[in-house]
């Protein structure tokens, strides 16, 4: 599989990349997917929620009235979930979210994602991010020559860029990060991947083992 190569100007670099199968090119494994997308947002959560169950409640224990003979429906204390500033009924508690993944099972659902991705031609690549200073107006232009304008954006670059950093993070739906630290959730929750040539190769040392 092949892709042309296109300067950061938008205008064709005259060349093209190869892609290699076994991670452009997989019969996409939604299992896995699936499987490495609800990991990541589970170890994302801090699980610190937490709740007064009606023994926490400040008050007394005591029973509001006697059982009978008022009229009234039978009631016990006053941290009684069904009153007013009682205690939660099988509200949360801290607790640890953390999921484990196997590494072969991580590798395979980011060879299916960039494989769906470069199927349905929703990847970009480009020589190299040519941005001497940080200038979001000199981002927003090159996005907009590449057709990228207003898509939900991975932009991966094969060397830490600062500037490519700084320029990017005031463009809605635009996230940056280096080729080797993209994950499964990264790819799946963009529209297009925006990646160097470096990139490219990085990806493919990585994932091709």
């Amino acid at each position: 599989m092949k892709l042309d190569i296109r300067n950061f100007d938008g205008s064709p670099a005259g060349k093209q990349i190869d892609l290699k199968k076994e991670v452009f090119g997989i019969e996409p494994h939604q299992t896995s997917i699936h499987a490495a997308v609800r990991v990541e947002l589970a170890n994302r959560r801090q699980g610190n929620a937490s709740t007064k169950n009606r023994g926490e409640v400040r008050g007394s224990g005591v029973k509001l009235h006697r059982q009978k003979g008022t009229g009234r429906a039978r009631v016990g204390d006053a941290g009684s979930p069904i009153r007013t500033g009682g205690g939660v009924a099988f509200g949360p508690k801290p607790r640890d979210y953390q999921m484990r993944i196997n590494r072969k099972v991580k590798a395979l659902a980011r060879r299916s994602m960039l494989s769906v991705m470069a199927q349905e031609k929703r990847i970009v690549v480009v020589e190299q991010f040519d941005l001497e200073a940080p200038r979001t107006r000199e981002m927003h232009a090159a996005l907009e020559a590449l057709g990228l304008k207003g898509r939900r954006l991975m932009i991966l670059a094969g060397e830490p860029n600062r500037n490519l950093w700084l320029s990017s993070r005031n463009l809605p739906g635009v996230r940056v990060k280096a080729a080797a630290e993209v994950s499964t959730n990264d790819l799946w929750s963009s529209d297009y991947l925006l990646i160097d040539r470096e990139g490219v190769k990085q990806l493919q040392a990585a994932l091709s083992k």
